[in-house]
């Protein structure tokens, strides 16, 4: 985060004028400074890191800050975010590193939260060029499915990291609409992140366990919408909450208040923003209009 000096600080080092000087107040600060800004100086540190972060930033490719250090951090933007209208933040979930943000998990694309993002990024574009995507892997996910995957710690933390980001970004794109789509353990971080952003309108689980809450009353207002494939694994896990081990409620069960969404041509937990699945469709719908075209869903779980 960048610290500015304090006009107090300032008029220190001057010489005390004879006639009064009235100074404009301090603009507000945020913890993202000007996006243009951010791309140039991020991309000086990936080019300084090294491969394969420095051919990322070669190729032009724009992100919002990074940290290499750990499991890593980062967040790359789709589309013009300087004048996108229509803004959204997607989050992913267990095993999510810097090292496989571009290849996925195993070397599996559709794992890969920048491959998600470019693919929703394209899939809107055709339709609407006032719009912008950040894959944004701003936390620290659990690195597989143990105890850390079934409590609600990492998600919290990453929640705290998620509103304050999305409060910057509309500090410098006030007029925009927000919406926030989490896979699988990113939906527990968008869940516990959704109460705490009343601007957001729309949030959008996509093979999700629990979103930390009951029910979708719960997140603030926002209009939750739930995607579950018949053949996610996600299925399995079961739905409670004992001495802080377990995520709840999945969005997609009955009662929770969510609206589902299609799930054709979905065959897992890592198909929802494949090209060519129902569900990616009706997310850019979402998005754009409010609400799904194609293959409406007649329930509300």
């Amino acid at each position: 985060m960048r610290i500015l000096p304090s006009f107090l600080s300032l008029a220190l080092l001057l010489p005390i004028p004879v006639t009064p000087v009235v100074v404009a107040a301090a603009p507000a600060e945020t913890h993202l400074p000007a996006f243009t800004e951010a791309y140039r100086e991020t991309a000086v540190r990936m080019l300084a890191t090294g491969c394969p972060y420095a051919t990322w930033a070669a190729e032009g490719r724009h992100f919002l800050f990074f940290d290499p250090a750990g499991d890593g951090r980062t967040a790359e933007v789709f589309g013009d975010l300087n004048q996108a209208s229509r803004i959204v933040v997607l989050v992913p979930g267990v095993a999510s590193t810097l090292v496989d943000f571009d290849r996925g998990l195993g070397g599996v694309a559709r794992r890969a939260p920048g491959v998600q993002g470019r693919t929703l990024y394209q899939q809107l574009s055709k339709r609407d060029t006032d719009v912008a995507v950040i894959s944004w892997l701003g936390y620290d996910p659990p690195d597989g499915l143990g105890l850390a995957a079934a409590t609600e710690g990492r998600a919290r933390s990453g929640a705290a990291k998620l509103v304050a980001f999305v409060r910057d970004v509309l500090h410098q794109r006030p007029e925009a609409s927000v919406t926030l789509v989490g896979h699988s353990y990113g939906s527990l971080v968008v869940g516990l992140a959704a109460p705490e952003l009343p601007e957001v309108h729309d949030v959008i689980a996509l093979g999700s366990p629990g979103m930390g809450v009951a029910h979708a009353a719960d997140l603030g207002g926002a209009h939750v919408w739930s995607a579950l494939a018949p053949h996610d694994w996600i299925r399995r896990l079961p739905q409670l909450r004992v001495l802080g081990l377990g995520l709840g409620r999945r969005p997609s069960s009955p009662g929770f208040g969510a609206t589902a969404l299609p799930t054709g041509g979905v065959d897992g937990h890592d198909y929802y923003l494949v090209e060519g699945s129902a569900t990616l469709r009706a997310v850019t719908d979402i998005v754009l209009s409010g609400g799904p075209r194609h293959e409406v869903p007649t329930r509300v779980y």
